[in-house]
């Protein structure tokens, strides 16, 4: 993998990360629906996992040099 497609992977990881921030603080304290808060739990943990993974591959697989 190219250093610049390393460059989009974090990106989307760190988009990722937040976007689960917003969703937790949401399904926790703006959603009253048990149903709803439960899917919007889910996505974000999810989310969460894929970028924290992502992330700890962008870390670990090095530096491209050339």
């Amino acid at each position: 993998m190219s250093s610049l497609d390393k460059m989009w992977v974090s990106f989307a990881s760190m988009g990722f990360m937040m976007l689960s921030m917003g969703l937790i603080y949401f399904s926790r304290h703006k959603i009253n629906n048990r149903v709803i808060k439960f899917i919007f739990a889910l996505v974000a943990y999810v989310l969460l996992i894929i970028g924290f993974l992502s992330m700890i591959y962008i870390v670990f697989s090095g530096p491209t040099g050339g």
